[in-house]
């Protein structure tokens, strides 16, 4: 069986830069990249409830350290404990 070196992917820092890259593609480690979702629906409705104090200072640290904001990642949490 051959083997492929694979190249690791580059950082892409501007639209010019992704379409070059996207015109030069060879054969890349994709290993590490994670599906995305795409949020298409208007956002219709709101959530108010009481949490103690240290709940919501966890997840804005969790957020963080996700590098989005602390009410996307809440979303998103909630989409995918109903999707399971």
């Amino acid at each position: 069986m051959k083997t492929v070196d694979l190249k690791p992917m580059p950082s892409l820092r501007s639209d010019a830069e992704a379409e070059h890259f996207v015109e030069t593609v060879d054969k890349y480690d994709l290993s590490r990249f994670k599906p995305v979702k795409f949020e298409f629906e208007a956002k219709s409705a709101a959530l108010n409830m009481r949490l103690p104090q240290t709940l919501p200072d966890a997840v804005k640290v969790k957020a963080a350290s996700e590098g989005i904001p602390y009410t996307k990642y809440m979303r998103l949490v909630l989409e995918q404990a109903v999707s399971r």
